[in-house]
């Protein structure tokens, strides 16, 4: 159906087989996606690996982000939950995303680490 994300060296080319992995892979590259960075659609993105190198994250603005952006780019999931934590040294975030699939009800989640 369409492209498997993360890109790396055992999925350079892996595609998803199903509606709701393709769902999981457009939102782990709406996360990944910088606003600005995907033509004609200036507005895609939450641009999460830029945010690592601020000062200060606002994890509340940034789970508004997620939810908006996930809401309007990726219709076809429901995010139920979004759980953002930094590490201690605040050189790690963890974010965890907990939804279901529109299609068939399934639930599902999702856990990036960033550092």
């Amino acid at each position: 159906i369409g492209v498997a994300f993360p890109l790396d060296e055992t999925n350079v080319f892996a595609s998803t087989e199903t509606v709701i992995e393709q769902a999981k892979s457009n939102l782990i590259n709406l996360l990944l996606t910088v606003p600005g960075e995907r033509v004609n659609l200036p507005l895609f993105g939450v641009g999460i690996k830029q945010l690592l190198f601020e000062n200060e994250i606002n994890l509340i603005q940034l789970k508004k982000k997620i939810l908006s952006q996930s809401n309007y780019y990726v219709p076809n999931i429901k995010v139920m939950d979004v759980q953002l934590k930094r590490s201690e040294d605040q050189q790690t975030l963890f974010v965890s995303i907990t939804y279901r699939s529109l299609l068939d009800g399934t639930l599902d989640a999702l856990q990036l680490n960033f550092n």
